[in-house]
């Protein structure tokens, strides 16, 4: 997750969820992701991130196995996040979902972030 405008003073967040997924794996592959994690102010999973994340599988398009991603987009909805940085492209960076996705947060009275992938973001 990131916010603020991207540059300089870019404020950057990430989430205890990141950091659960961040350590699967390889243990030295994990330790290095951790690593490059651990200046980075983390956000709460709260109740109205749990709840919207439910809506998005409930109402939307996200299945109930991907649930976890719904969770992220909720994460980032929830806090206010101006961006949401991902590889996924299945269940999150999805242009498919992304009507659906958008439209969920907002009946919920949220203004949903851009969903993106690090490359995108870049500007290159």
């Amino acid at each position: 997750m990131i916010g603020g405008k991207i540059g300089v003073g870019t404020l950057i967040f990430s989430s205890q969820l990141v950091i659960q997924e961040s350590s699967a794996g390889d243990a030295a592959v994990a330790q290095t992701r951790l690593q490059l994690l651990s200046d980075i102010s983390l956000v709460q999973v709260n109740v109205d991130c749990v709840s919207l994340a439910r809506a998005l599988v409930e109402r939307g398009r996200i299945p109930e196995k991907a649930a976890v991603d719904a969770l992220h987009i909720s994460i980032a909805t929830v806090h206010g996040m101006d961006y949401l940085l991902t590889w996924n492209c299945k269940h999150i960076a999805n242009a498919e979902m992304q009507t659906a996705v958008n439209r969920i947060c907002r009946s919920a009275g949220y203004e949903p972030p851009v969903i993106c992938t690090p490359e995108e973001l870049s500007g290159d």
